[in-house]
């Protein structure tokens, strides 16, 4: 039987492999886990401490002890990944983001202690510096505000080895410079951190999605009005999306990201297809807060919501997916 000639109905009947639980269990296509999630957390100065994000319904900015067990129990549900994302305090933040660097900074201290007491649980950082800048963007500005992309990779370089000597497992390029994983893949090598995974963040769009992220990061503020445009992708691109996946491949990235996930499923699709490498979709800040508002209003089952657009990233090729969801999914697949 082809697809173009089926067998014509009453000898076919597709609903007889929908009829009950254990045959729609049987012939299932696609399955989800816990171990396709990692989970993105914000992390921030202090004990003790924990700052509601009001854009992010259920989301927190935490100190490192109450990360803990947080980490403790992606341990135990089988969440493979934690990613980390600062919120710095304003006086360290510089027009160079040069607080990226420091060794004793805020997300190499997370780092080693996560490592340090589950060994187990894979670390995954930014290499990105809009957390860092007083301006909001992802590198260093010149005279007229455009944003320097030799310079900016230099730093990002730097901020990458330090999270690398910290003991991270995965690194994140998001910044969308030019060149910057070829950069990356060198100086790793070249200070012998030849297991140090590279997650490129290939196809990044300049998204009005992003908006609750800024928050919880502290950028919103300091990026005011200005965009992304001369660095992020195009919306109405997806041959563009390909070339640059390609790029990161060739210049040593292990894995690729499609971001945001939802409104970009096609691209998705298109890269799994066209490359066949593990990839990844990251459910961005907007498409959570919008689920949980809408479910928060008692306009959508919020648990149903929820699972269903997860599964759709891996129905769409994606091999695992970044989500604010992780914790509640994957209590709820353990069930």
């Amino acid at each position: 039987m082809h697809l173009s000639n089926p067998t014509p109905f009453p000898a076919n009947r597709p609903r007889r492999l929908r009829r009950d639980a254990f045959t729609r269990n049987l012939v299932r296509e696609t399955l989800l886990t816990p171990h396709d999630f990692i989970y993105p957390v914000f992390v921030h100065e202090g004990s003790s401490l924990r700052v509601p994000v009001p854009s992010m319904p259920g989301v927190e900015r935490l100190s490192l002890d109450l990360l803990l067990p947080v980490a403790e129990e992606c341990v135990r549900l089988g969440i493979p990944y934690l990613a980390l994302f600062p919120s710095i305090e304003a006086e360290k933040k510089t027009p160079d983001g040069r607080e990226a660097l420091n060794p004793e900074g805020l997300i190499p201290r997370v780092v080693r202690a996560l490592k340090k007491e589950f060994p187990d649980l894979g670390v995954m950082t930014d290499v990105a510096l809009d957390p860092y800048t007083s301006h909001g963007q992802d590198g260093v500005l010149d005279d007229t505000g455009y944003i320097l992309n030799d310079e900016t990779v230099e730093i990002l370089v730097g901020q990458a080895l330090t999270h690398a000597q910290a003991g991270v497992d995965m690194v994140a390029p998001s910044d969308m410079m030019d060149g910057r994983i070829g950069a990356v893949r060198d100086a790793l090598e070249a200070h012998g951190h030849i297991h140090t995974r590279i997650m490129a963040y290939s196809a990044k769009y300049a998204s009005a999605f992003y908006g609750p992220f800024r928050d919880a990061v502290g950028s919103s503020a300091n990026l005011g009005r200005s965009n992304k445009d001369v660095y992020q992708m195009d919306p109405a691109n997806t041959d563009e999306a390909l070339r640059e996946v390609a790029l990161d491949l060739a210049e040593g990235a292990d894995m690729v990201m499609v971001k945001p996930g939802m409104p970009y499923l096609d691209v998705l699709r298109r890269v799994k297809d066209e490359f066949k490498v593990p990839t990844f979709a990251y459910q961005v800040s907007g498409e959570y807060a919008m689920l949980k508002a809408a479910a928060q209003n008692g306009w959508l089952d919020h648990d149903k919501v929820m699972m269903e657009a997860l599964l759709a990233f891996k129905r769409a090729g994606a091999d695992g997916i970044l989500t604010y969801f992780a914790i509640e999914a994957a209590r709820m697949l353990k069930k």
